[in-house]
């Protein structure tokens, strides 16, 4: 049987494994010849990945997801204990890489490897943890959850509308922040000028 939220949850990981390798992408470019949307662009990221991952996404995983696997396999504990300390880490270290890029901003060169280096660190770290969460805690889930909890998750996940996935409406509230990452993102990351 397939359950909605976990597609939802791999749809999710996937939007945003694509926005932290664009991320990243952006990293190995540099400002180049117009820092401004540079700067705008990778503010806009960030926004992104503490306005929905950190704040919708983890939270769901945390408090619904989490503590029914942990109840019906006690062995993912340490696994589960990891992932949710990840969440917590990952929501403060998003908040200073906002400061970090804003200090290369107004600051100047002598900011930028500071936070080059802690962003490709956090984006290592991300990676991995979402790769951790689809091969043990989604299968495991697949396993030991029952109907009762599959509606439970379903019914939450589906109230998640990523403002970045293609799948779904977009969310008025959220088009300033599409369109200005998508629309001044140079391509291949976006349609702005490369």
């Amino acid at each position: 049987m397939k359950h909605s939220s976990l597609q939802i949850i791999r749809e999710e990981h996937s939007s945003l494994a694509a926005m932290l390798q664009s991320l990243r992408m952006m990293l190995r470019r540099g400002p180049g010849a117009d820092q401004q949307q540079y700067f705008d662009v990778l503010g806009a990221m960030l926004f992104y990945i503490d306005e929905f991952p950190e704040k919708l996404h983890h939270t769901k995983e945390t408090t619904l997801l989490f503590p029914r696997v942990l109840q019906a396999s006690p062995a993912m504990r340490e696994t589960i204990e990891r992932l949710d300390h990840d969440h917590h880490k990952s929501e403060a270290g998003v908040r200073e890489l906002r400061h970090l890029l804003t200090a290369w901003e107004l600051l100047g060169e002598s900011r930028r490897k500071i936070f080059e280096e802690y962003c490709n660190r956090y984006l290592d770290a991300y990676l991995e943890h979402m790769k951790l969460e689809e091969q043990v805690i989604l299968p495991e889930a697949e396993k030991c959850l029952s109907p009762a909890d599959w509606k439970e998750l379903d019914a939450a996940f589906a109230e998640n509308i990523d403002p970045l996935n293609g799948k779904y409406a977009r969310d008025p509230v959220y088009d300033k922040l599409y369109s200005r990452i998508v629309s001044t993102a140079p391509a291949p990351i976006g349609l702005g000028q490369a």
